[in-house]
């Protein structure tokens, strides 16, 4: 006869997005006995990212103790329990492979999911904070030093604890991202240890740029002119001048990627492609003017101005591109930890940067002038908090 697992799992943030970490432990649903906790603090995430996290880690070590077992798994998240019934729909695109992966670790027939309110999963709840606070003494949790078994009066089981490190994963299903942090840089007393810099750099410029026309991820997808070529190749020299770069990060469109392989080629590092980071789509408005755009879609630009939820005729919403544009932050802030890398990017994600980091409103976006080859620069420390470093830098380029 199959065993049966229960587990419980739990992820938080502590600013959604901010400093986050998950917490699982698998029981024996017979007996109650704690057989495997897991717990990782995972740097700066949502709390559902946290969550799914915490998923597939409680899953990954029911595995461990026995594939054949059938496993019932208890979270006090409602989102995490109905996507994963099948009952609601996984909305945000960046959100399905998370989920997919859960699936895969076992066969859907053994396992089932139940809602319970927060106090009946303070096991979960107590490993995650454990992690987090790890985390925020530039540490990782470790199983000997838990006591989340204890607090919950749960059999000791530290001996027995297996920490199940999962695969960096970028998702939020959430709204949209905050950028909110706990604490002001600067103003506490902890090191945070050698922060994660971005260097960002806008693009050198194309034929469109001059004329100030929309150009986004959905038009024509321009390369760079002599003039962005030749900005291209002063900011490889700025950077190799100053050999702090130890990455090369791009979007996939081609006048960044231009922009990015110049660079790198002089500073002798490759070119990591982030879809995450493209350009807004500016739906029917790419390739015009902003006094074409008014004289023809009069209504829409006014909507498009007073809400970041307002996507141009068949484009994307500057909420959406701040959505993926976190992810994207996330994910690199945990491949690059402690180091600095250059992220050739465009307009929109390098001020979206910006204003997340600062905890700006969505309508700084209108505020923030930005020139082609610009560097601007964000520190990101291990609590979450962010330092913007550098604005809309073009010494090089006098």
């Amino acid at each position: 006869m199959a065993r049966t697992f229960t587990v419980e799992a739990d992820g938080g943030s502590r600013g959604n997005p901010g400093p986050a970490g998950y917490g699982a432990v698998v029981c024996d649903s017979a007996t109650g006995e704690v057989l495997a906790e897991a717990a990782e603090f995972i740097g700066t995430h949502t709390n559902n990212v946290a969550e799914y996290r915490g998923l597939i880690a409680g899953l990954r070590a029911a595995r461990a103790l026995d594939p054949e077992a059938r496993v019932r798994v208890r979270m006090d998240s409602k989102l995490v329990v109905e996507q994963m019934s099948g009952r609601w729909k996984i909305k945000h695109p960046d959100m399905r492979p998370l989920a997919a992966e859960a699936r895969s670790i076992l066969p859907p027939g053994q396992v089932t999911y139940e809602w319970i309110p927060r106090e009946k999963n303070k096991h979960a709840d107590r490993l995650a904070n454990e992690a987090m606070d790890a985390g925020k003494r530039g540490r990782q949790w470790e199983p000997g030093r838990s006591t989340a078994a204890l607090a919950t009066a749960a059999a000791p089981a530290a001996s027995a604890a297996v920490s199940v490190p999962v695969a960096e994963t970028a998702v939020d299903d959430d709204p949209e991202p905050s950028g909110e942090s706990e604490t002001a840089v600067g103003w506490g007393d902890a090191d945070m240890g050698t922060p994660t810099t971005f260097v960002l750099l806008r693009h050198g410029e194309t034929p469109l740029t001059p004329e100030k026309r929309f150009s986004g991820s959905g038009g024509t997808d321009p390369e760079l002119s002599e003039k962005g070529l030749w900005q291209a190749r002063r900011a490889a020299d700025l950077l190799a001048e100053r050999g702090t770069v130890q990455a090369v990060v791009s979007s996939p469109l081609k006048r960044t990627r231009q922009t990015a392989e110049i660079v790198a080629q002089r500073l002798g590092l490759d070119v990591r492609v982030e879809e995450g980071v493209r350009e807004t789509d500016f739906g029917a408005w790419e390739g015009l003017t902003f006094g074409e755009v008014k004289e023809r879609f009069p209504e829409e630009l006014t909507a498009w101005l007073a809400s970041p939820k307002v996507a141009p005729p068949g484009g994307e919403s500057f909420a959406a591109t701040a959505r993926r544009v976190a992810l994207a932050r996330d994910k690199m802030i945990a491949r690059y930890a402690g180091r600095t890398v250059l992220v050739v990017t465009h307009v929109t994600p390098v001020k979206t940067l910006l204003r997340l980091a600062l905890g700006a409103p969505p309508e700084s976006l209108f505020r923030m002038e930005l020139s082609a080859a610009a560097f601007s620069a964000v520190a990101y420390f291990a609590d979450g908090n962010a330092s913007v470093r550098l604005f809309n830098d073009t010494s090089h380029l006098r």
